[in-house]
């Protein structure tokens, strides 16, 4: 690779929120800030991003300023009508979604069930808002013993069907998915549909495996990875990215298990011959440890990243970005829930030509971070948001 190939390499940690936004209340959100429960733990130690200039963001009011910060730095507002992984990865690549996708605080309709229970040959289970775990332990039992498929919703837009691996192979329930996502249109049209696999023997046993898999609505139109693509530039989606955008604009997608292959691919990513995006999500933030309400878990998660970050940092090319951000919040200290929280999200922008200490404020859309991308590549803006390039560029 010639070192005066562009590269812009996306870090997503899922779900890493920095504070409530404005029409948080609406959301039933007000008062949540991932950032905040995490710092207060005590435990927090993320010297990396805290030199970067993560504290130094507008509205982080705790934690210790870089006097120097060695990034550039801004506070991103979620402009789409939601506050989950599809809509703001969906705005991060330049889409801003204005209706919210439908969710089923109900369940969804009978009739649709009827038929979902034909076209898989398989009867149903549960068909409420439900906690994934709290699924398995109340419903999984009855599952072995009938083959029904346990289904679920949450406050997101998602379809969830859980499955235990040895009732219902990965190979069937991957195909029910599919047909699940053929189904939901039109007023149905969730943004996922979501293979939940578990093992185990009993409700005190119960684990879901690492064999999710993600069935997401096309983007309605063309995304930042779209134009990428266009024009002739590597698209490489790592983790779940593949999934979020239904494949549409990757040129290459790297799955992986956990957070650690992804941040390990990252880092490996570094050493590849390619010119364009690398766009890296790395789920377990969100998946594990926010749903969850665990603090500890994602303060943990948290370190783990910022120790690798300083490898990752150490192999970058003198015309390679960085981008650390989020797509929405999922604050573990929020008890009133354990759904995702409508926060604002950090973005931290880090690289040879960059530079060092901007503050770029607070930003009207998530969608600023494509638009800059494009930018950077040399691109008409064809999309939604607004380039911060030239404030944060030597």
């Amino acid at each position: 690779m010639s070192i005066h190939e562009k590269r812009v390499f996306i870090i997503v940690l899922d779900s890493f929120g920095i504070g409530y936004m404005p029409d948080a209340a609406s959301f039933g959100d007000e008062g949540s800030n991932t950032l905040k429960s995490v710092f207060s733990s005590g435990q927090l130690n993320i010297p990396m991003m805290s030199r970067m200039g993560l504290f130094n963001i507008e509205g982080v009011d705790f934690g210790d300023k870089e006097t120097s910060p060695t990034a550039a730095f801004a506070r991103l507002s979620e402009k789409s009508s939601g506050k989950d992984t599809t809509i703001g990865h969906w705005e991060l690549a330049g889409l801003v979604s204005k209706e919210p996708m439908p969710t089923f605080p109900d369940g969804f309709p009978n009739e649709f069930i009827r038929e979902f229970e034909r076209v898989s040959a398989r009867g149903t289970l549960c068909n409420l808002p439900y906690s994934g775990t709290e699924a398995l332990k109340d419903f999984g039992e009855e599952h072995i013993k009938t083959g029904k498929l346990i289904v679920y919703t949450s406050a997101d837009s998602v379809f969830q069907i859980a499955a235990h691996e040895e009732i219902v192979t990965l190979e069937e329930l991957y195909d029910i998915c599919k047909k699940a996502r053929d189904m939901l249109k039109g007023s149905l049209a969730v943004g996922r549909v979501i293979a939940r696999p578990f093992i185990g023997e009993d409700k005190d046993s119960f684990n879901r495996t690492p064999n999710r898999h993600d069935f997401s609505l096309l983007p309605p139109k063309d995304t930042m990875l779209d134009l990428l693509n266009h024009e002739g530039y590597d698209t490489i989606g790592v983790g779940k990215i593949y999934d979020i955008f239904a494949g549409r604009g990757l040129t290459d997608t790297i799955p992986t298990r956990n957070n650690n292959e992804g941040i390990r691919t990252a880092i490996n990513l570094l050493d590849r011959d390619f010119r364009g995006l690398a766009f890296i999500n790395l789920v377990e933030f969100d998946m594990l440890y926010g749903h969850r309400n665990d603090i500890a878990g994602y303060t943990t998660a948290l370190n783990e990243f910022d120790l690798k970050l300083e490898e990752f940092i150490a192999g970058m090319k003198d015309n390679d970005l960085l981008i650390i951000t989020a797509d929405h919040g999922c604050d573990p200290g929020y008890i009133q829930s354990t759904d995702h929280t409508r926060e604002y999200v950090p973005m931290l922008l880090f690289g040879e030509k960059v530079k060092s200490g901007v503050d770029l404020k607070t930003r009207s859309s998530f969608a600023d971070v494509s638009a800059t991308i494009l930018e950077y590549f040399g691109m008409e803006n064809a999309i939604d948001g607004e380039s911060f390039l030239q404030k944060a560029l030597k």
